[in-house]
């Protein structure tokens, strides 16, 4: 009913305005479902979801309406949702003193997790600046080999505690995107499904849904330079472009915001390992001290 009602609305939309671009907010616009449908009407040529489509987000619309009135000329173009808060390497390292965990600074943070996933290890991403909304865009995630098997139910039972059909959403290198996806089209925000083709089937079982749909992340180097980094390590040591993307929190509790949040969960949970900031927390290391 959604799907029908969102494309009943989007065709009454352009039989008002021959506009053939269509922008959706609001909090059902993160129905991925119902946004693939509507993108597939045949006069849609481009679709854009604001990331943070429910009340959290009518600070940007009021603040870019006020703007308008006013007269403002502004080139704002939305192509990430990096606005939160982010914290330093000394922030950070007083929490994991404080906490009196062992951890490790390492150069290459990005080199160090790509083969921790390629190894077939559960990591927390904790980097930058957090996202707005409700999707984990990865710097704020949990992420998995999206080819190993297993690894779906593995992230689900020990880490999400939640039921076994829940799916996780792939991050794909936006250049390799036509690769797994049929009529792929560049979107950073995961609030838009694919459907994936054989090879998309093979390397990302674990990251899509049961009828063979994604909820996929388009990474952009300059959108986000040091995840893009990762993946493209993980890609050089696996062949896939690509990595699980999942919330990084416990289920029924919030997306982790500062270190100390992102401790709890990674303790609470059965993640293996911590990268936050210039940091490597693993468990293997905890247990063996």
């Amino acid at each position: 009913f959604t799907q029908k009602a969102g494309q009943s609305l989007a065709k009454w939309a352009y039989s008002q305005n021959s506009s053939r671009n269509l922008c959706l907010a609001g909090g059902v616009a993160l129905n991925c479902d119902m946004n693939s449908q509507i993108k597939k009407l045949p006069f849609v040529q481009k679709i854009f979801i604001q990331p943070a489509s429910s009340d959290a987000g009518t600070a940007i619309g009021a603040a870019m309406e006020i703007s308008n009135r006013l007269g403002e000329k502004t080139n704002f173009k939305m192509t990430h949702a990096y606005w939160g808060p982010e914290f330093s390497d000394r922030e950070i390292e007083a929490v994991l003193k404080g906490a009196k965990v062992n951890y490790q600074k390492v150069d290459r943070i990005d080199l160090e997790v790509a083969k921790l996933l390629a190894d077939g290890q559960i990591v927390s991403w904790f980097q930058g600046r957090m996202e707005i909304g409700p999707r984990a865009l990865g710097n704020r995630s949990i992420l998995g080999h999206p080819g190993l098997k297993g690894m779906k139910d593995k992230i689900n039972n020990q880490v999400k505690h939640r039921e076994s059909w829940r799916p996780f959403a792939p991050s794909v290198l936006d250049d390799y995107g036509s690769v797994y996806f049929n009529d792929y089209s560049s979107h950073p925000f995961m609030i838009l499904g694919f459907d994936t083709n054989k090879k998309g089937q093979h390397d990302l079982s674990q990251a899509i849904h049961i009828d063979n749909t994604a909820r996929v992340q388009s990474v952009v180097k300059k959108d986000n330079p040091l995840y893009y980094s990762m993946i493209s390590e993980f890609a050089r040591i696996t062949g896939i472009p690509a990595v699980i993307n999942t919330s990084f929190n416990d289920a029924e509790q919030p997306l982790v915001c500062t270190p100390k949040e992102a401790l709890k969960t990674f303790f609470g949970t059965g993640i293996d390992c911590l990268a936050i900031g210039s940091f490597l927390v693993k468990k293997s290391e905890i247990k063996n001290s």
